[in-house]
């Protein structure tokens, strides 16, 4: 069977839905790869204005929490917090959660959901009308210095065109890595969980 032969799923059949399972899970086993390709765009593909590059800014999101002891969940959320700039620059924020939500546990993909709306306390006063306490809302939330963390430490910092930065290679293998795991597995998601960013080094 190359095709199944239906034009309206209701009319298929146990054998045809069979094979089109078998093409959706070789189609899943390469989301790695199709997210990689989407944030090597953001090379040229970008917002105007900025000293550095949407791909730029991913990777040294992602170095930093490397670099900081972060787990691989919250260095592949580093990695692709903003991967929705481009298809859905209104509610990136959003977008990039709900890729990551069947495969980081829940604490990592709210921080994701909600950094939009954190990050607004570094520049929303200089927009008439919007709100640069816009997080105030979440702060009774388990997760809410979790997201305050997130985007002073790796996220609103990454900005910087002469920070030491790796290539985006060197974080393919933990992207393949997390998105290979078994979709809402509970020992993944970990619920209600709170873990936190790594603490930071003590200074020299």
């Amino acid at each position: 069977m190359k095709t199944v032969n239906f034009t309206a799923m209701k009319d298929g059949t146990r054998a045809e839905y069979e094979f089109l399972r078998e093409q959706e899970d070789a189609f899943f086993s390469h989301t790695a790869d199709r997210l990689l390709r989407e944030l090597g765009s953001q090379a040229q593909e970008t917002i105007g204005g900025y000293k550095v590059t949407r791909l730029d800014h991913a990777l040294q999101s992602a170095a930093r929490a490397e670099r900081e002891g972060a787990d691989t969940d919250w260095v592949v959320a580093a990695l692709l917090h903003d991967i929705g700039d481009g298809l859905a620059p209104q509610n990136h924020d959003r977008m990039a959660a709900e890729i990551l939500r069947p495969f980081v546990r829940e604490e990592v993909t709210w921080v994701v959901e909600h950094h939009g709306a954190f990050q607004m306390v570094y520049y929303a006063h200089y927009y008439e009308g919007w709100n640069q306490f816009e997080r105030e809302k979440y702060s009774g939330h388990p997760y809410y210095q979790s997201c305050i963390d997130f985007c002073e430490r790796w996220d609103q910092s990454s900005f910087d065109p002469n920070y030491d930065t790796p290539p985006l290679s060197h974080f393919e293998s933990r992207v393949q890595e997390v998105f290979a795991r078994k979709p809402y597995s509970p020992e993944i998601i970990k619920e209600g969980t709170v873990i936190g960013l790594p603490p930071l080094p003590a200074p020299a």
